[in-house]
């Protein structure tokens, strides 16, 4: 569909829904996997309309309704969007639809931003978990299983070896879920987004946020920690790697925030089990979206993320070894 085209259709569906006062404008700001987004302004000011196509959480239609109350449990929290409505069935946009507060900012720079990274992870971290979420109590066997599921999603994936090298590090990780099974035992548990590349987040001068709630789920804090030191993450938008003097600040600074009772010690040793698990998880994703953009007819492409899938799945032995 013509953008124009659909840009009329998104102002029918505003106009139809009341939820956002004539006059005002529509245009397309960002696009990710799985989500389209488009910046609405009024005489009211910015929001933001996400239109779903996909989730990778497997609940179908009921995705953004899924991300709407992420949302709304995290409104008071100063650091994401605020969610204002949501259409949750996919007529007439092709997808459920959630308006939402419009943040302005820029990228996550990692050289300067640390610690207002570590800061908003505190306060997301610190929210009351709400009910009726996807639980994962033990992170390092969920996301083993997970991994396992997207290795084998399609069974005529022309990536043998590929495939193989990620498989034997699958069986790595879950020798590690039985190894730090204890670790995770009695951890409480938080909301974490588990999707913290540096293009989620948005920095001003006033405010730094998370955005793109879509995979959240309730889990302990050292997904998102994990998640956000990994190369696949830093390397993701960026060409930054992290140094181990680089990631003891984040550490140290959402330590202080967060959990300053917790020893630091176990966040370190916790927070680098994730890393080495996310990896997993990392490549095993990028395997299976290799076969949907070369194979399928995926709604949603994108040819920066395409060649960065295909960089992660050529240097999958210089990966791993960062996690050794």
């Amino acid at each position: 569909m013509p953008d124009t085209d659909r840009q009329e259709q998104i102002q029918q569906f505003l106009s139809d829904t009341g939820w956002v006062s004539p006059p005002f404008s529509v245009s397309f700001l960002a696009a990710g996997e799985y989500n389209a987004n488009y910046l609405v302004a009024s005489n009211e000011g910015q929001s933001v309309l996400r239109i779903n196509h996909d989730s990778q959480l497997g609940l179908g239609d009921d995705q953004i309704a899924y991300e709407f109350k992420v949302l709304t449990a995290l409104a008071d929290s100063g650091v994401t969007p605020k969610p204002l409505a949501c259409h949750p069935r996919p007529d007439p946009l092709g997808g459920g639809a959630l308006l939402m507060e419009f943040i302005p900012g820029r990228p996550l720079d990692y050289r300067k931003d640390l610690e207002k990274a570590a800061r908003i992870f505190a306060r997301v971290h610190t929210v009351p978990v709400p009910g009726g979420l996807i639980v994962q109590a033990d992170p390092v066997t969920a996301i083993a299983d997970e991994s396992f599921g997207l290795l084998h999603r399609f069974g005529d994936h022309p990536l043998k070896k590929e495939q193989e090298q990620i498989l034997s590090y699958h069986d790595t990780v879950q020798d590690l879920a039985a190894e730090t099974l204890p670790l995770f035992e009695v951890e409480p548990l938080c909301l974490v987004n588990t999707e913290v590349n540096s293009g989620n987040f948005l920095i001003s001068p006033d405010r730094a946020c998370l955005v793109d709630w879509e995979k959240a789920v309730v889990s302990c804090r050292y997904q998102d920690l994990g998640h956000f030191m990994v190369p696949t993450t830093t390397l993701w938008k960026t060409d930054i790697l992290l140094t181990p003097a680089d990631k003891k600040t984040f550490l140290q600074t959402y330590h202080r925030h967060a959990c300053p009772d917790i020893p630091f010690t176990d966040l370190m040793e916790k927070s680098r089990v994730m890393e080495q698990t996310i990896l997993l998880r990392a490549l095993s994703w990028c395997f299976m979206a290799w076969y949907e953009y070369k194979q399928t007819d995926r709604p949603l492409q994108n040819p920066d993320t395409f060649a960065k899938i295909k960089q992660y799945l050529a240097d999958i032995p210089w990966i791993l070894q960062s996690a050794a």
